[in-house]
């Protein structure tokens, strides 16, 4: 079978033109596919679909989802743009004349953006004053109905809106310096388009006070549209990096020009593949061209590094090259597959987007490996007798590296006791740091602390209540025995209730009123029963909600909360000429109905039910955070989970979360148990590969040894420096899973074919620390060093990537070249003995398959 697969490498070195048209046919194909709509955009062959929504993260039938959009829709909410105004210079903050005059004039033209939805905006001009004219009257009047005219009278505005609990530290901060726009959008993709808008509008009226926009759907949608230039930016430094580190170890731009080759067309053959397949461009798959990039090049090294290294000793390509491969096939065989497994156990997460990102980067590295073992060979026959002109290690000055190589290999056998001995203490400090990684995630993160998004954050999360919202919502689930007792107490006879839910019941009750001589009367009744079951009407139910409510602000996260019971004492305050001492719940259902009732006269009757449903049998409350990251998020239900248990609620109400603050703790859960599941079942399928490989399970042991302890050191390095356990280093795990144990094989495989002609691991030291050693510590030099250009993204993951991709590889290659020879040395008699399948390893690889099966049913 191996021999067969190997002839796909022997074809194209005899037949090198076809070899290269192969590959190139097969990716600009497949490019084509993708340009023909941007070409011809009335083309049904358009696929493209950009998606940078953190909702998505969940399937669309994701319980906590529907629920989530259910409850928007209940209560009439949207996806909000916060548009904050500061002014620290004048004596009066933001309430003066100026100010307020351009604030009126943005509000106005906010109004105009198509996509905005104009009466839910929340500004000065927008909102009412509640005031109380006389005992027994409120007044509704608009906050600002038109710019002041001095700035005493911007002075009052402040005061009048200071009064209202919705407005202050909301609205406005308590300092008065700043005021926050609530733009409400029907689409969250139209926020950056809607931020600049208003941005421009806010230059042309010349305000002078500092702006600052935020929100998660902001945050989200300006991702989407730099993560775009980052893969037009960022991924082409990184090879163009690669491309000068490599011409410095091999001196020969010609023959270093088809790794180039061969990573560009892995990435636009995986690339056109996911939009051909109509599957979105998240912002998981806007990362696989950072992905494919190192991984394209890493086989492609060693085939060159190897080719460099022996290519004076053929003086003929054609010879040097067949004994390259016949050296490399099998390790880049194994080293692929195992890289596929580590990205393809992504497809079991419970994350779409995590799938797809998985699927697509697996199928990237296998074509990565069909190209490199036909076009590279094939390019290098192509090449002209000229082109190895004083090529070669004959020829390298630069034999430091060689001698560097043999003297690091010659101690870490000879001080094999010490090395091990190192090795052990740093796992022991590893462990210690994975077990401080703190699990958290935040999509305003995802940008550097000097990005504009980052900076608005702080800036009017210091000067309001909190821009993350979260709502918790109520629900008075009433039983069936408690709407019969209502009726029957309201002459109701138990005999004509008919159904089993309160629609229902109320419905049929209706309807037997309708056939009724007397139906007045029975409309009354069925009245009546509705008013008692307007749960959200009782006082007692509403003083739970403000317990709450004082509940939530000794968590020290939470900024403030707006819920029906802060509406009720607002205007029963008013109602009592504004008395302090009357903002409270009414003592009875009448008063508090009547409170409302008053509150349906305001300019904006409809806030009420973003509130509480009509039938005022479902409530929410809105939570303002003046943190996203999923750890508050998570101590915020945990504290409301303690409090309920010490406080169970009237009525049998039910509570529960939504909302994207929420949202994003749910699917960061998901990911990391899925993640999780997904890399020991990887882990384990790669132990019986290696196993399988060198035909041994202390082999195959020994080849997952650099992969372990890289992970651990990575991981541990996280815990201590506070690194927060994010998106994309989870994804990383399953990249260090792929990557890792390529070294291993390679390393391993090169030390049992040179041990078979020395018959000893004291003379196989030496010549393992040549050729191979320096195939792999040019892989290590290169791929390290050649992702530097990603640290200078404006987006954190990015960043992230790049950091560990290069510690990941670099760490992996010095703990092969450390670890393993010291390894060997220590267990040498038991590691070189007999060959073939022992019945100890046909043993464990029925165990590791066992396990295997055992861990799918398990997790």
């Amino acid at each position: 079978m191996f021999e067969k697969i190997k002839k796909i490498s022997t074809w194209s070195i005899n037949n090198p033109k076809k070899a290269i048209a192969f590959n190139i046919s097969i990716a600009f194909a497949l490019l084509f596919l993708v340009l023909i709509p941007i070409i011809y955009p009335s083309s049904t062959l358009s696929k493209l679909k950009i998606d940078t929504d953190p909702e998505n993260m969940l399937s669309k039938s994701e319980p906590v989802r529907v629920f989530h959009n259910n409850m928007r829709e209940e209560f009439n909410l949207y996806d909000i743009v916060v548009f904050g105004i500061v002014n620290k210079d004048n004596e009066q903050g933001i309430f003066n004349k100026e100010s307020l005059y351009n604030i009126y004039h943005l509000t106005e033209y906010a109004k105009t953006i198509d996509g905005v939805i104009s009466k839910e905006i929340i500004s000065p001009s927008t909102v009412d004053s509640i005031e109380s004219s006389s005992a027994g009257v409120v007044n509704f009047n608009w906050l600002m109905q038109t710019p002041p005219d001095s700035d005493e009278e911007a002075k009052r505005i402040h005061e009048k809106a200071k009064r209202i609990p919705f407005l202050n530290g909301t609205l406005v901060s308590e300092d008065g310096e700043a005021i926050a726009l609530y733009i409400p959008i029907k689409s969250k993709n139209i926020s950056y388009k809607v931020s600049e808008l208003l941005k421009q509008k806010a230059s042309e009226l010349n305000m002078k006070d500092d702006i600052f926009v935020t929100g998660l759907p902001i945050a989200q949608d300006q991702f989407g549209i730099e993560m775009f230039k980052q893969m037009a930016i960022s991924a082409p430094m990184a090879m163009l990096f690669i491309f000068i580190l490599m011409l410095l170890f091999f001196r020969n731009i010609k023959f270093i020009a088809s790794p180039m080759v061969v990573a560009i067309l892995s990435v636009i053959t995986t690339m056109s593949l996911l939009i051909i397949t109509g599957n979105t461009v998240h912002i998981m798959s806007s990362m696989i061209p950072i992905f494919i990039m190192p991984i394209a090049v890493l086989d492609a090294i060693h085939i060159l590094s190897d080719f460099f290294d022996t290519y004076h000793k053929f003086k003929d390509k054609r010879k040097a090259i067949d004994h390259v491969m016949d050296n490399l096939f099998k390790p880049m065989l194994y080293t692929s597959i195992t890289t596929v497994i580590g990205f393809a156990s992504l497809a079991f997460t419970p994350i779409p987007p995590v799938q797809t990102f998985g699927i697509f980067v697996a199928l990237g590295v296998a074509f990565a490996w069909l190209s490199t073992i036909t076009f590279i060979p094939a390019f290098i026959i192509l090449l002209n007798d000229k082109s190895f002109k004083n090529f070669g290690l004959k020829h390298d000055d630069n034999s430091k590296t060689a001698k560097l190589l043999n003297w690091f290999g010659d101690k870490m056998h000879k001080y094999y006791k010490i090395v091990l001995l190192i090795s052990v203490l740093l796992g022991a400090i590893a462990f210690i740091g994975i077990n401080k990684i703190n699990i958290n995630d935040n999509p305003v993160r995802w940008f550097t602390e000097k990005h504009e998004i980052r900076v608005a954050d702080k800036a009017l999360n210091e000067k309001f209540a909190g821009t993350y919202m979260a709502y918790l919502t109520f629900d008075s689930e009433i039983s069936k025995d408690k709407i019969v007792k209502i009726a029957e107490k309201n002459g109701i006879p138990r005999s004509i209730i008919v159904g089993e839910t309160k629609t229902e019941i109320i419905n049929n009750l209706l309807n037997f009123a309708d056939d009724q001589e007397d139906y007045d009367s029975w409309y009354d009744k069925v009245d009546l029963i509705e008013e008692e079951l307007q749960v959200f009407k009782n006082p007692e139910v509403l003083s739970y909600i403000e317990k709450i409510q004082s509940h939530l602000l000794t968590t020290g996260i939470v900024g403030k909360s707006n819920s029906i019971a802060d509406v009720v004492k607002t205007v029963h305050r008013d109602l009592y000429e504004g008395q302090e001492e009357a903002f409270k719940i009414p003592k009875t259902s009448s008063a508090v109905a009547q409170t409302l009732i008053t509150y349906q006269s305001s300019h904006r009757p409809g806030d009420l039910w973003h509130f509480v449903t009509p039938d005022y049998s479902k409530s929410n409350i809105w939570i303002q955070l003046n943190s996203g990251d999923n750890q508050d998020m998570n101590k915020v239900i945990q504290s409301i989970k303690d409090f309920q248990n010490n406080n169970p609620a009237p009525y049998n109400i039910k509570t529960d979360w939504f909302g994207m603050t929420y949202i994003n703790v749910v699917w960061q859960d998901k990911m990391v148990s899925g993640m999780m599941k997904a890399f020991i079942g990887s882990f384990l399928i790669v132990l019986l590969l290696m196993t399988i490989l060198f035909k041994s399970i202390a082999w195959g042991g020994l080849a997952m040894l650099p992969l372990t302890i890289t992970i651990a050191a990575i991981y541990g390095i996280i815990g201590f420096v506070g690194k927060d356990y994010d998106m994309p280093i989870a994804v990383l795990s399953s990249l260090s899973l792929g990557l890792a144990v390529d070294y291993a094989i390679h390393f391993l495989s090169r030390a049992k074919e040179i041990h078979k002609s020395t018959k000893s691991w004291d003379k196989t030291i030496k010549p393992l620390f040549g050729e191979p050693a320096r195939a792999i510590f040019r892989n290590v030099i290169v791929i390290s060093i050649g992702f530097v250009p990603l640290l200078f993204a404006p987006l954190r993951s990015y960043i992230t990537v790049g950091v560990f991709i290069s510690a990941i590889l670099f760490f992996a290659g010095a703990v092969t070249l450390a670890i393993l020879p010291a390894t060997i040395t220590l267990f040498e008699k038991h590691l070189f003995q007999g060959s073939g399948f022992s019945s100890k390893t046909k043993i464990g690889i029925i165990l590791i398959i066992l396990a295997i099966i055992t861990q799918n049913f398990i997790m």
